[in-house]
């Protein structure tokens, strides 16, 4: 009997808050269980446990947080717990490294695959549909010698077909959200097909439903070979993400893991190479120079182009995700962050506007001008911003300069804005970030990080900007 290689994409789950759970219930355990042993490969083990050094369960919800990029407690926290009830993808996801494959050499013996539409969505109209799978697989195309040619009777390739809940393949969907789609890797019969779940609200470009070419793109990655990847910027990450699809290049890892099977498309055009395949910041990265800087309920954020990083004081590890995974309303590649611990929400600000949130809401009212806070309006961006505990003022960095805000009364402080370096000694060069940890201010400047007292006004240290990311490679 032929054994098929299934893969399903789920849809996104906001990434909630640390919040603290009282107890541990038996539903929870029996939920933690049944997760490992589904996805990452805890078996029943005999004998009485005293005689092992490690509990197997403490194992493997080790191995769970350590791929999540979650703080390795190897116990049944409150993210961990979070994460596990998120929709999901049904494949396994132990022992992988970025991008995978199948394994068994499980990929098509020939660059010319042909595919069919079966049938169509009443969400969007036929060309609608059409154009979203050509372009779905030509991602593919572009950088691999692959190529794709659609035919319109027969049994092709890769068939594509919408149907629901129980639909001929012994995979039943599950209804709306959840299960999004699901592909098989590359065999004979059914092998390489992809079937979307006519439950969901497939679109044609708007972020109210799931962007058909965003599901397809990612299906097509299962039907040619690849399985996920545990890089949050990857379009083979297990979660569905919102991307604009007229300016979506397909991320490195996704590049490598095709290329890995197919090797390069040969007919690149060396003059005009297009856009450059997005990388996912690293965290050791001792030159990258960070957008902003923020604190959230005792957690530090550290924030690059799309991503950001929760770093947990007790952790070695931080969560990496992306920005719209956590605040689907929130812009990227910010200018600022900090946390208004009057209001409990955390502001984000690009260009003149600002983005305000409660927990994983947009704040009613927002996004604002950034003039809401008395800044003249010839401020066209602010360059960092943090809250001093001490003051309870908030500083915005903008230039050379930097204006002090009163949380309390809503206005900005006379006799402002005054030079940085009246109470940044040594800071010449343009701040990039801030934000206040443990009495010790920090600002960031290119790849550097200053540690004051504002107190004394004294500078302390000055440190790479990466110093609190705690890299794994220090």
């Amino acid at each position: 009997m032929t054994t098929f290689n299934l893969c399903i994409l789920l849809s996104l789950a906001v990434t909630v808050y640390c919040i603290p759970i009282p107890q541990v219930t038996v539903e929870d355990e029996r939920l933690a269980e049944s997760y490992l042993k589904n996805f990452f490969n805890l078996t029943e083990e005999t004998g009485p446990t005293f005689r092992r050094a490690i509990n197997p369960m403490t194992r493997k919800l080790s191995e769970m947080q350590r791929f999540f990029g979650l703080q390795i407690t190897g116990t049944l926290d409150a993210d961990t717990l979070a994460m596990m009830k998120k929709p999901r993808c049904g494949v396994p996801d132990a022992n992988i490294a970025h991008f995978s494959t199948f394994g068994n050499n499980l990929k098509w013996d020939k660059n010319s695959l042909t595919y069919r539409i079966e049938n169509y969505s009443p969400d969007m109209t036929a060309a609608e549909i059409d154009d979203s799978i050509d372009k779905a697989l030509q991602v593919w195309a572009k950088v691999t010698p692959l190529r794709f040619t659609r035919i319109y009777s027969g049994t092709a390739d890769i068939m594509i077909s919408f149907g629901s809940r129980s639909h001929g393949d012994y995979y039943p969907f599950d209804g709306p959200d959840g299960t999004l789609a699901h592909a098989f890797a590359p065999a004979p019969g059914i092998g390489g097909d992809a079937h979307f779940d006519e439950d969901e609200t497939f679109t044609f470009r708007s972020n109210t439903g799931y962007v058909l070419f965003m599901v397809a793109a990612h299906e097509f990655g299962h039907s040619l070979g690849l399985s996920h990847s545990d890089d949050p910027g990857a379009l083979m990450y297990p979660v569905y993400t919102y991307r604009d699809p007229d300016t979506f290049v397909l991320p490195r890892d996704d590049v490598n893991g095709i290329q890995s099977l197919y090797g390069p498309n040969p007919s690149t055009d060396p003059v005009q190479p297009g856009p450059e395949p997005p990388t996912t910041p690293d965290a050791c990265d001792s030159t990258m120079v960070l957008d902003a800087v923020a604190t959230l309920r005792g957690e530090m954020l550290f924030f690059k182009d799309s991503f950001f990083w929760r770093s947990y004081p007790q952790s070695n590890t931080p969560q990496q995700s992306l920005i719209t995974n956590f605040w689907p309303n929130a812009p990227i590649n910010i200018d600022a962050a900090y946390e208004s611990q009057q209001l409990d929400n955390v502001l984000l600000f690009k260009d003149r506007r600002v983005w305000a949130f409660s927990g994983y809401d947009l704040v009613h009212g927002y996004p604002k001008s950034i003039s809401s806070f008395g800044l003249p309006k010839s401020v066209k961006k602010i360059d960092a911003a943090f809250y001093d505990v001490e003051s309870r003022k908030t500083l915005f960095f903008v230039g050379s300069s930097y204006y002090s805000y009163d949380e309390a009364k809503k206005t900005m402080d006379q006799g402002f804005p005054k030079r940085l370096d009246e109470t940044f000694s040594g800071l010449t060069s343009k701040v990039t970030a801030a934000f206040q940890y443990r009495g010790f201010t920090y600002i960031y400047s290119g790849s550097y990080m200053f540690e004051y007292s504002l107190a004394t006004k004294r500078l302390y240290r000055v440190l790479r900007n990466s110093y609190f990311l705690r890299c794994t490679n220090y």
